[in-house]
């Protein structure tokens, strides 16, 4: 369980405020032994996590220092002080049995005689026995033990482990935040395309090859039309997508290319109704309308969240595909997919 984080000395422009209120809190003695941070995906609440490890762990007047043994330490991700609890290799869950073994650990002298921190991420993925066993060092921290929670969906945490957190919350970037950070940090490349795919999240962004995410969307882009004009083979794309590596990213992708339809079908859809004076509709001349491309995203959505599951991520974007098809191709491939052993 040892922490594979670590936390550069200069924050993203958008933490420095979070960061300095956990300098503070330290400098002052009250830095809380339980620290909830809600972060929007790629926007860092890891990183902020790592910050607030170092501010817990260095021994420095000003914490962290970021030059100390223990900032250099958990910087590394080697500190014996430092652990990190995540979903088990084969779950996309937190067990039980996890947790409790963290906790006894808690409870333990610290290896250097200081401070001990445990990062639990993505915290959400505890279910409620798992959440419920964290309650005892919650309600009773050993002295120099915090706990530090990250997650994008408190509302999923137990209301009584929600309670005795410290909620920090981590600000969304604007789109110019974003662009300016990336741009300083990875050199003149085409941000605008990947924030395009992957949204406000510069640190996801900073993680990815411009030009090899820029391809991944322009061949999907070119399939997904294919698709509408009936086209495409389905199935086939259907199974190589699902076992290609940028599974993820390639969500992201379809995501973008039914966002960029669906803003023009509403544009659409609002000029004529304002050239005559109507409420705007579902334009009905495609069958690409506002209808189809919403049922779309939906079922996107719901393919993303189930994609650490068991679902059949081949059959899933079938079906998914097949509602970008023209009527008549889609309802043929609907039937044969439902009759795929």
């Amino acid at each position: 369980m040892k922490a594979e984080i670590a936390a550069p000395s200069a924050p993203p422009p958008w933490l420095a405020a979070a960061c300095e209120t956990l300098r503070r809190a330290r400098a002052s003695g009250r830095f809380p032994p339980a620290l909830l941070i809600h972060e929007q995906p790629g926007c860092g609440g890891d990183w902020l996590a790592g910050f607030a490890a170092q501010a817990a762990l260095c021994r420095g007047a000003d914490a962290p220092c970021g030059h100390c043994e223990d900032c250099r330490r958990a910087a590394a991700g080697q500190h014996p002080d430092l652990l990190r609890l995540g979903p088990a290799e084969d779950s996309q869950y937190i067990r039980v049995e996890q947790v409790r073994e963290l906790c006894g650990e808690l409870a333990l002298t610290a290896h250097g005689g200081g401070a001990t921190v445990a990062i639990i991420a993505p915290a959400e993925a505890m279910n409620v026995n798992a959440a419920n066993a964290l309650l005892k060092t919650l309600e009773e921290p050993r002295p120099g033990a915090t706990l530090v929670l990250v997650s994008a969906a408190p509302s999923r945490l137990p209301a009584t482990v929600r309670s005795r957190c410290q909620r920090l919350r981590v600000p969304v970037p604007s789109r110019a935040e974003c662009l300016a950070w990336l741009r300083a940090t990875g050199g003149a490349q085409d941000w605008d395309a990947v924030l395009d795919v992957v949204g406000n999240a510069p640190l996801t962004a900073q993680r990815l090859d411009p030009a090899a995410l820029v391809k991944l969307r322009d061949e999907t882009a070119a399939a997904l039309d294919d698709a509408a004009r009936a086209s495409l083979d389905i199935p086939g794309t259907a199974d190589r997508w699902a076992k290609s590596p940028t599974y993820e990213l390639r969500l992201d992708c379809i995501e973008n290319w039914l966002t960029v339809r669906l803003e023009q079908a509403a544009r659409s859809a609002a000029e004529n109704a304002e050239s005559r004076g109507l409420q705007p509709l579902p334009s009905r001349r495609s069958h690409l309308n506002m209808k189809t491309l919403v049922r779309s995203l939906d079922a996107l959505h719901e393919l993303g969240q189930l994609g650490s599951t068991s679902v059949n991520k081949a059959l899933a974007l079938e079906q998914l595909l097949w509602e970008l098809a023209p009527p008549a191709a889609g309802q043929a491939g609907r039937g044969a997919a439902a009759r795929r052993p």
